[in-house]
C-alpha cells in the first residue's frame, strides 16, 4: 500500500513515517508538511511537499493525519474523496461536526477512516482486553478507569492544551484514550453522567478534571476520571471487573494485575507481569519506542481494515466520533446535572 503522511516531520509524525518505512507491505508515497527542510529529514528520498494540492497529486492508496486536530478535516475529506484510506490521529477533530463530516464522506465513497488510539496495542492494555474477550474474569460486571499528569508543564505547544484547537481539556488529551478503551471494553456507550471543572488551570472550554459515569446499552457501567492535576506524575490505569475476577493495567511503568476465582468468592489465583523490558528500554531510548511499536502494530491492522477484516483491534472512525461526542456530553451533563443519551453507531462497513 502506497501511503502519504500529513505533518510528517512533526514529533508523532516521524514515527509514522518510520513505522511506513519499515513496514514490508507499506510504501512512503509523500511526505506533507508546513517545513520542506524537515520533511526531506524524515523522507528517505520520498517526495516531499509543502503545497496540499501537488500533494493530493501524488499516486497514493492511503493517507496517514499527523497534525493538530483543528486542521483534520480537509485532507481527511481530500482523500476519502480521492478513493483513498485515511488513518487520522486522535482526536479525530476538534468538534463532533467535524468528525461526521468526515464519516459521511468516508461512507459516500466507500473507504474507512481508521483513529489513532494507539493504546489498544500497548501491551498491558491490550491484556486487559483480551482477558475479557476470552472469559478469563467470568462476565463483565464493570469497569474502571483513571488518567492523569500535572497539566501544562506537561505540553510541548499551547494549541495542545487550548480551545477550540485543542477541542477541549483533560478529556481530549489523557483522558481520549481512556474512554476509548473504556468504550473498546463495553462494546459501546450509550449513556454519560458526568462533572467537569476549570478551577486549577482556568482555561474556558479546557477542563482540568472530569469524573463521570458511562454505561452501554445492556447498564453495564465505567467510573472514569481525567485529569490535569494529578500532582504525582503521570498515571494511567483501568481495570475490568468480572463476576469471576478482575484485571488492570496500568502505564508508565507497563503492567498487569489479573486476579481469577473458580467461583464469586473462592480463593483467588493472582498473576502480575511487569514487562522490564519495556521499561529498561523507554530509559534508554524514551516513551516514542513504545508509541513507534504500538504504531507498528496499529499499522498492519489498517492495512487489514482497508481489505474488509472487521475483527482488528484497530479503532474505527465511529471510535474517533464517539470519543468526542462522550466528552461533549459530560460537558453536558456539568450543564444540566442530567445524564446524556447517545445512540448506537451504525457499524463501519469499508
Amino acid at each position: 500500500m502506497r501511503i502519504g503522511v500529513v505533518g510528517g516531520a512533526g514529533k508523532i509524525g516521524k514515527l509514522r513515517v518510520e513505522t511506513i518505512q519499515e513496514c514490508p507491505d507499506t510504501t512512503l508515497a509523500a511526505v506533507l508538511d508546513l517545513s520542506e527542510e524537515a520533511a526531506r529529514r524524515v523522507a528517505g528520498g520520498a517526495p516531499v511537499f509543502t503545497d496540499p494540492a501537488q500533494f493530493f497529486e501524488t499516486e497514493m492508496d492511503a493517507v496517514v493525519v499527523s497534525t493538530p486536530p483543528h486542521t483534520h478535516e480537509d485532507p481527511c475529506i481530500t482523500a476519502l474523496q480521492r478513493g483513498m484510506y485515511v488513518l487520522v490521529e486522535k482526536p479525530m477533530a476538534n468538534n463532533v461536526e467535524t468528525c461526521r463530516r468526515i464519516l459521511e464522506t468516508a461512507k459516500e465513497a466507500g473507504r474507512v477512516v481508521a483513529t489513532g488510539f494507539n493504546m489498544r496495542y500497548y501491551p498491558a492494555f491490550a491484556y486487559v482486553k483480551d482477558a475479557v474477550t476470552s472469559g478469563k474474569i467470568g462476565d463483565l460486571t464493570h469497569v474502571r478507569a483513571f488518567g492523569g499528569h500535572d497539566g501544562l508543564a506537561h505540553f510541548t505547544h499551547d494549541w495542545e492544551y487550548r480551545t477550540p484547537i485543542a477541542g477541549g481539556g483533560a478529556m481530549w488529551d489523557i483522558g481520549i484514550h481512556l474512554t476509548d478503551l473504556v468504550r473498546h471494553l463495553l462494546g459501546e456507550v450509550t449513556s454519560v453522567y458526568g462533572v467537569a471543572s476549570e478551577s486549577v488551570w482556568n482555561l474556558p472550554g479546557s477542563e482540568d478534571n472530569a469524573m463521570a459515569v458511562f454505561k452501554n446499552p445492556e447498564g453495564l457501567a465505567a467510573i472514569y476520571q481525567a485529569t490535569w492535576d494529578e500532582w504525582r506524575g503521570y498515571d494511567f490505569v483501568i481495570e475490568a471487573h468480572g463476576t469471576h475476577g478482575m484485571v488492570q493495567g496500568a502505564y508508565a511503568p507497563m503492567k498487569n494485575t489479573l486476579v481469577t476465582l473458580t467461583e464469586p468468592g473462592g480463593k483467588p489465583t493472582t498473576t502480575k507481569r511487569q514487562y522490564f523490558d519495556i521499561a529498561i528500554r523507554e530509559k534508554l531510548f524514551s516513551w516514542k519506542s513504545t508509541a513507534k511499536l504500538s504504531f507498528a502494530a496499529e499499522l498492519q491492522d489498517f492495512l487489514k481494515l482497508c481489505s474488509g477484516d472487521l475483527s482488528v483491534r484497530i479503532a474505527d472512525g465511529n471510535a474517533g466520533l464517539r470519543s468526542i461526542e462522550i466528552a461533549n456530553a459530560v460537558a453536558e451533563s456539568t450543564r444540566t446535572g442530567q445524564a446524556v443519551d447517545l445512540p448506537v453507531l451504525e457499524p463501519v462497513r469499508p
